[in-house]
């Protein structure tokens, strides 16, 4: 008999999960945060749409130690890293609120905006919600780039292989008339690193 009312008990238990877990699906964002508050682990779908405004460079690297390999996202290491490749992207004029992506999720293009200048493309998004590719245009001579993509009600990383993303701001460099000398120092912040990935860090 106690057997029996245990049965019923979990099987109760897991409906009731189910049934929770089907209305955050429907419920998207807002599930998002009622899940969070619930501690409940649950992610919305990732939307690459409108504007989103650069707030600073992105790190992610592993480091080998021992034969261990550890992921130092958002250590204090990477830190240190993002403070180091701010301050040499700020000498070329890319700075935090003055760089913004504009997606829209219908056409799949985007438009990347420096200062006065409008750089357009296309995106998709893949693997999951967990990547995304940018194709530019003619202006950029079709670079082509794609990385890692993290979401979290608002707030977009993305990151990708540093030779990537160092084309990229080269481009933006040259594009704003600044001398791009200074920022091979910021390939040298990956010395001593594994999988080094770099990017940018925007709220819409």
């Amino acid at each position: 008999m106690k057997k029996l009312i245990s049965l019923i008990f979990v099987a109760a238990v897991f409906s009731l999960s189910a049934n929770a877990q089907s209305i955050l699906d429907k419920l998207g964002s807002l599930g998002n945060v009622i899940s969070n508050a619930a501690g409940v682990v649950y992610s919305a779908p990732i939307s690459l749409n409108g504007t989103y405004t650069y707030n600073g460079i992105a790190v992610s690297a592993t480091s080998s130690e021992g034969g261990l390999l550890t992921n130092l996202a958002g250590s204090a290491a990477t830190s240190a890293i993002e403070t180091k490749a701010d301050g040499y992207l700020s000498k070329v004029g890319i700075n935090p609120g003055a760089m913004s992506f504009t997606f829209n999720a219908d056409e799949k293009t985007f438009t990347l905006n420096v200062g006065k200048l409008s750089i357009p493309g296309t995106f998709t998004v893949g693997d999951g919600e967990k990547t995304v590719s940018l194709v530019f245009g003619k202006k950029f001579q079709y670079l082509s780039m794609t990385g890692s993509l993290e979401s979290s009600l608002g707030n977009v990383k993305m990151v990708f292989p540093v030779n990537k993303a160092m084309a990229l701001i080269k481009k933006l460099a040259s594009v704003l008339g600044q001398s791009s000398s200074e920022l091979g120092s910021i390939v040298k912040l990956a010395d001593g690193y594994d999988n080094f990935r770099l990017g940018f860090k925007m709220s819409k």
